[in-house]
């Protein structure tokens, strides 16, 4: 089984990814285009992956390789011959179709067997010991659930103690979507070949991935000259959307932030997003709420400006403001509405979270002035679909969102999207499991809030806001882990993320 709580290799991997459909049917032009033959390629992905798994396993000597029937079984035969050559035992076994293999890969099959290398059959028992398994069973072009006897080896790989390295992408794991849909390899390592694809990044893929690797097989230039699906977003983007202030800047130059939200009981909601707000650097932060939450909150933090909300209060807060953030523990009772209600009309740039998203679905408006926050639950209603739907594929989901009610949207999960409607997309590859509580969501529109306020575009305010939180969450996991993480564990590790400039 892999070991989830290693630690992610983001830092290395390419920002740009491509669609899995469009790479499978680019490869022949690739190898026309570079004069690098399709076989060629496949070597180099055997070498790529014979090299990460001697580094990652050194101590394995017995090698079991299983081999499907398409071009991943291929490289496979070609990662066999490269581990018998080292002196490695190899055990190799082979799904039989009705088809033959495809060119490169029978070419691949017969440079093994010319090795001297034996070929069992997928009903082929194992052998007792195991150092190492490579998966090359099911690649890319994956779209169901893996069927016998692929279903099978799967769940046998699974339940094998030896450790596993995925060839280009986990067996069963739909490479557009990230979907599993059915049994599915849990990879220690997967290497990439060419380049990453959606379905290594969010959906389902953390749970099966492992630690990602990505060898573009001397693609890269050739890959320079094609738009990417999306963009792998990471920590060291930062400096790219957050430069230092201006020595003579004051409080009214980095913005003026409205939160407006915290019904009765839900005071911890609008504290940690008008908290996290400061902690992003906007200006000044003014909180509406209930009046039970004024003394508790000036309290806890006195930076905050505090005031009940009411009708008379949010309208003075509406033209105060520079952006609004409405929703963190807004609740749905009149006093929720009627909120929503003078906000939206406003229309002031703004971020909705929480229960206005839940508004906003009952009363659709579209708007390009307004980042949306939905996890699945919120994003199924704003869409009217299940939640199953939404997680069969959240790059559509996310297209979805922004096209039918504007603006830029992130559908948080692992491997968070952002879509703005009409432009780019992009992935989040930050956090980690002990995000998985409550309070992280007002915390992220705290940081996108703050990040507004002091005139960042919409989409860079997003993006970097979302980074924010999953690195600081990140920075978290690797001194304490991720169980038992709080939201409010976050605030303490904000600053410095939002100052790349800082000299450590």
């Amino acid at each position: 089984m892999t070991n989830q709580s290693e630690k992610r290799n983001a830092a290395s991997l390419p920002h740009s990814v491509f669609s899995a459909d469009w790479l499978r049917q680019a490869e022949s032009q690739a190898a026309q285009e570079t004069g690098i033959s399709l076989f060629t390629l496949m070597q180099r992905a055997a070498s790529a992956a014979f090299s990460r798994a001697r580094a990652e396993f050194p101590a394995a000597k017995h090698w079991l390789v299983l081999c499907g029937q398409g071009n991943n079984g291929g490289d496979g035969y070609e990662v066999a011959r490269l581990a018998k050559a080292a002196g490695l035992q190899v055990t190799l076994l082979a799904v039989e179709g009705k088809k033959p293999l495809p060119e490169e890969a029978q070419t691949a099959q017969q440079g093994w067997q010319k090795a001297g290398g034996k070929t069992l059959s997928a009903e082929a028992s194992w052998p007792e010991e195991i150092d190492l398994i490579i998966d090359g069973l099911l690649g890319t072009g994956l779209s169901s659930a893996p069927r016998a006897p692929y279903d099978a080896l799967i769940a046998a790989i699974n339940q094998h103690s030896a450790p596993v390295l995925a060839l280009d992408i986990p067996s069963g794991l739909n490479a557009a979507t990230g979907a599993a849909e059915g049994e599915t390899v849990n990879a220690n390592v997967t290497v990439s070949f060419i380049a990453l694809k959606p379905g290594l990044l969010t959906g389902k893929a953390r749970d099966h991935v492992g630690k990602l690797h990505c060898d573009a097989l001397g693609l890269e230039s050739w890959l320079g000259g094609h738009p990417p699906v999306m963009q792998r977003l990471d920590a060291t983007q930062l400096a790219d959307w957050l430069h230092p202030r201006r020595p003579c800047s004051h409080k009214g130059d980095h913005g003026h932030l409205l939160v407006v939200g915290g019904d009765t009981g839900f005071a911890g909601a609008i504290r940690m997003a008008a908290e996290a707000a400061l902690r992003a650097g906007a200006g000044m932060v003014r909180v509406l709420t209930h009046k039970q939450h004024l003394g508790p909150l000036l309290t806890a933090r006195p930076e905050l400006m505090v005031q009940e909300l009411n009708e008379k209060s949010l309208a003075e807060g509406l033209e105060w403001a520079d952006v609004v953030v409405l929703g963190p523990g807004l609740g749905q009772r009149s006093w929720g509405k009627n909120a929503f209600k003078q906000v939206t009309e406003s229309q002031k740039t703004a971020l909705f979270d929480a229960d206005a998203l839940n508004l906003l679905a009952i009363t659709p408006q579209k708007r390009q002035n307004r980042v949306l926050t939905p996890h699945p639950g919120e994003a199924s209603r704003l869409l009217g679909c299940s939640v199953k739907e939404i997680e069969s594929d959240r790059l559509l989901a996310a297209r979805k969102l922004s096209e039918r009610y504007g603006g830029v949207v992130v559908l948080k999960g692992a491997g968070s999207l952002i879509s703005q409607d009409g432009g780019p997309l992009a992935l989040a590859d930050v956090g980690n499991a002990g995000m998985a509580t409550g309070g992280m969501g007002d915390v992220l529109s705290g940081i996108i809030g703050g990040l507004l306020a002091q005139k960042l575009s919409l989409y860079t305010a997003t993006c970097a806001g979302t980074v924010v939180h999953g690195a600081a969450a990140d920075q978290l996991a690797l001194s304490q882990g991720t169980r038992g993480m709080l939201a409010t564990d976050l605030l303490t590790v904000i600053a410095p993320l939002v100052n790349p400039d800082l000299k450590k």
